[in-house]
């Protein structure tokens, strides 16, 4: 049983700080995905933070577009993009707004809805892969592009399909970071992936690797 303190809603305020504040805090944190079938919550084991203007690493690098819209802000908006013509990725917009600043979800434990997660992450052989790595998290949520902009915090009178918990925090002592998987370039060695140690829904770590010419 999760405790009632953990199970307390955030609210905006915690995104609308510095994305490398709030990377690591996220972590433990219990985020909720609503679908009509019922709900799916995540413990959030491992993310990576994009810093905007600042990050070579970040979608939002080279400037505003439609694609990226969603992460200038407010806080606490949700950004999907659809990587290699297959996959979805889910982050999380941080503030202050019009810095572009969002963090990858990229793993996490399903404490609640694991049936209806194994249902659209087929493949997965054991409950500590349905959400290994930011693609299989996506599809194990079902989130696609329709949900890019989605709201984790509207008006009472106005539903969402998302909502964060509070969870409970990690100890910083456990928590590790190291560089961004996939991420080359200027951006190749910032060290803004977050994980906690020896979990074992955190993602294996890959290096960016050059396309070759043909």
């Amino acid at each position: 049983m999760i405790a009632i303190a953990q199970r307390t809603p955030l609210d905006r305020s915690f995104f609308d700080r510095p994305v490398l504040e709030v990377a690591p805090d996220l972590l433990g944190r219990i985020f909720v995905r609503h679908t009509e079938h019922g709900p799916i919550e995540l413990r959030l084991t491992e993310v990576e933070a994009y810093a905007g203007f600042t990050d070579p690493g970040s979608h939002a690098y080279r400037g505003r577009t439609a694609r990226n819209a969603v992460m200038f802000g407010p806080p606490g908006h949700v950004y999907v993009y659809f990587t290699y013509g297959m996959w979805h990725c889910l982050n999380l917009v941080c503030g202050p707004e019009g810095t572009a600043g969002a963090v990858l979800l990229r793993a996490g434990e399903i404490i609640t809805g694991a049936d209806l997660a194994r249902k659209r992450r087929t493949t997965s052989r054991r409950p500590a892969d349905l959400a290994q790595g930011p693609a299989r998290l996506a599809t194990a949520l079902d989130v696609d592009r329709s949900l890019d902009g989605s709201d984790i915090f509207p008006p009472e009178s106005t539903a969402s399909p998302f909502r964060l918990l509070a969870g409970t925090p990690v100890d910083p002592a456990t928590i590790r970071n190291g560089p961004r998987t996939g991420v080359g370039g200027e951006g190749a060695t910032h060290p803004w992936r977050f994980w906690i140690e020896h979990d074992p829904t955190v993602s294996s770590y890959r290096a960016h690797t050059p396309k070759k010419r043909r």
